[in-house]
């Protein structure tokens, strides 16, 4: 009984990362919606392309910032959760 509730911890850890590792999507579409704007807004006024990429390059950093948020809780719960559920449901059994 003991082996299928780590079994659940483990898998349950293995789909919440994934599920975390969904909101790279997010970012990598906006950063492409980002940068053929940015292009299509220089093609038509060519004489604006530093502030264009200036703040394209911003709002592609901020982007990212989501999809880097989501590797590390993928990381955590890959590396560092499983442990640690499975030390509380060993504390909770000996009790």
């Amino acid at each position: 009984m003991l082996e299928i509730a780590i079994g659940i911890i483990l898998s349950g850890c293995a789909l919440g990362a994934g599920i975390a590792m969904l909101a790279g999507i997010g970012p990598g579409i906006g950063e492409g919606q980002a940068v053929a704007s940015a292009c299509e807004a220089i093609g038509r006024q060519p004489e604006s392309q530093s502030a264009v990429t200036t703040t394209m390059i911003m709002g592609c950093a901020l982007a990212e910032t989501t999809g880097l948020y989501a590797l590390v809780i993928a990381i955590l719960l890959i590396f560092l959760a499983p442990g640690r559920f499975v030390n509380i449901l060993l504390e909770a059994v000996k009790k």
